[in-house]
């Protein structure tokens, strides 16, 4: 089964606005650098600005902002934000209960994705944008696209 892509990009995107520092970044460029439409961008943006981590400036030169200081904004902060689902989904419909793994897999096994869930999320709520982007920032020369 796929996975989202969404938290890994919408870190993608704010690492670049926290690396340009205040200077506005067109959704086309932030695009580039994850290869991917700008009408992607433009709706994972949206829901970055309705969780505060994002702005627009409009007009000529404008583009998106940070709305907060990257050091303010912890990875699993945006991991809520941009996903709708748990990490680990039960069966999409009831298992057979005659069956007796059917009837006991979920009791069971939910306990044991509960704590991977809550270890996940421990972790990302060590990591902010701000240490992404200095991460990134020691690797090299960083240039968006003119």
């Amino acid at each position: 089964m796929p996975t989202s892509t969404r938290f890994v990009v919408a870190v993608h995107t704010l690492a670049i606005l926290a690396i340009n520092e205040g200077r506005p970044v067109r959704s086309e460029d932030l695009a580039f650098s994850v290869n991917t439409n700008p009408t992607v961008i433009r709706s994972l943006l949206s829901g970055l600005a309705d969780a505060g981590f994002t702005t627009a400036q409009l007009g000529a030169g404008g583009g998106a902002l940070l709305a907060k200081k990257p050091s303010h904004i912890a990875l699993l902060d945006v991991y809520r934000a941009v996903e709708d689902s748990e990490l680990f989904s039960m069966h999409r419909s009831p298992p057979n209960s005659v069956c007796l793994v059917g009837r006991n897999i979920q009791n069971v096994l939910r306990p044991t994705l509960d704590k991977a869930q809550a270890a996940l999320e421990a972790e990302l709520a060590q990591v902010t944008v701000a240490d992404i982007a200095a991460d990134i920032a020691q690797r090299g020369d960083f240039r968006m696209p003119s």
